[in-house]
């Protein structure tokens, strides 16, 4: 059993007395080293002349002065020493405590408070290191926070949808019965896919990446081949890029399919939508061309938040992280998505990612998932 404490235990030091216990031994420490240091030094020098003295038969009177006088320099030395440690080691002792208090006075409630990096070159040095941790420590709490936030809201619609046509059922009533069936497993397909979006868009922002080195050529094909099965347009190819580059090609096809599967949505049906590959001495660029809406300016910056539509319809299904999962891949590769006007109407997503990149990349998965993942954005 732990011990709760008992009479005559040492009570351990408040927080004030750590600085000063810790400062009193760096001085006592210091002081005592140079007492020795004197000491030996003295001892040493005043041997050796006494003993040359004795051995010339010479009185020793003449060493009691000098003596003395090393005596009296060695005290005041020692005193000196002591007042000069007591003020640097408290300087130092409170960067450290300063460094510790802010550090104890941090809790996940509130990650904003930073360490005091106006110390010494070694403790600003560690505050900084610190500092940039906790920026990216709070960056993924504000991440998860967010996304929590952002399910739960999700999750209202399917529940009370669900939950109020259950209350207002009629047992009796064998149509009703059915007909109320049927929504709930609309809405429980619904969260299922719900959640298997969250899951990628967590591994696409989480997992490490492969980097392995990606034909262009023949992730176009894969990608011609995969989007020829996606019913209700007439898909074209309009570019093709030749090269290689550096990156998990799954993912960016993952990342290429999804765009497709957005568009075909998006697009009056039998309507053409182009997909396209580029390569410049920069980047390389694959983008997906449809004829559709389009994507007004002002809302082009929501588009690939999480569970954002920016105003599109709902009728056509989907979680609304699709977009998201682009976003997060082609960061991922150090890259971007972005969104311009296709000419003559319409929306053209282009996701851009260097030839090579010092990101990590997420954990592979198989591209011809997306396209079973019916309804998803």
């Amino acid at each position: 059993m732990r011990r709760t404490g008992a009479p005559g235990d040492n009570h351990p030091m408040t927080r004030s007395q750590r600085p000063r216990s810790a400062r009193r031994r760096i001085v006592t420490g210091v002081a005592l080293a140079c007492a020795v240091a004197l000491a030996l030094v003295g001892g040493v020098t005043f041997t050796a002349q006494a003993t040359a003295l004795w051995s010339a038969g010479a009185p020793l009177d003449p060493l009691l002065m000098p003596m003395t006088v090393f005596g009296v320099a060695s005290v005041v030395t020692i005193v000196l020493v002591v007042l000069v440690g007591w003020f640097v080691a408290g300087a130092a002792l409170r960067s450290i405590a300063e460094v510790r208090e802010a550090a104890e006075s941090m809790t996940l409630a509130d990650l904003s408070r930073r360490l005091p990096s106006d110390g010494g070159e070694g403790i600003a040095d560690l505050s900084q290191s610190v500092n940039s941790m906790l920026d990216r420590l709070e960056g993924s709490v504000d991440s998860q926070r967010q996304l929590l936030d952002d399910v739960r809201h999700e999750l209202k619609t399917p529940i009370t949808i669900v939950r109020g046509h259950l209350e207002i059922m009629d047992a009796s009533d064998r149509a009703d019965v059915d007909a109320t069936r049927a929504i709930g497993i609309a809405e429980l397909d619904r969260l299922t896919r719900l959640v298997e979006d969250i899951d990628l868009l967590a591994a696409a922002e989480t997992d490490t990446y492969a980097s392995d080195e990606i034909d262009l050529a023949a992730l176009t094909a894969r990608m011609a081949d995969m989007v020829a099965v996606i019913p209700g347009h007439d898909w074209h190819v309009t570019d093709r890029a030749t090269g290689r580059m550096l990156g998990d090609g799954d993912r960016l096809l993952q990342a290429w399919l999804q765009l497709a599967d957005n568009a075909s949505k998006y697009s009056p049906d039998a309507s053409p939508i182009d997909v396209g590959s580029a390569v410049d001495p920069v980047e390389v660029r694959l983008w997906v061309r449809d004829h559709g809406p389009g994507v007004p300016p002002a809302m082009r910056h929501r588009i690939f938040r999480r569970f954002d539509r920016a105003g599109r319809r709902r009728s056509v299904g989907g979680s609304g992280l699709g977009l998201a999962i682009v976003d997060a891949i082609a960061k991922g590769h150090g890259g971007r998505c972005e969104v311009t006007d296709t000419p003559g109407g319409g929306a053209t997503f282009t996701i851009h990612v260097p030839h090579t990149s010092g990101a990590s990349y997420p954990a592979p998965v198989r591209a011809d998932d997306v396209i079973h993942q019916g309804g998803k954005r």
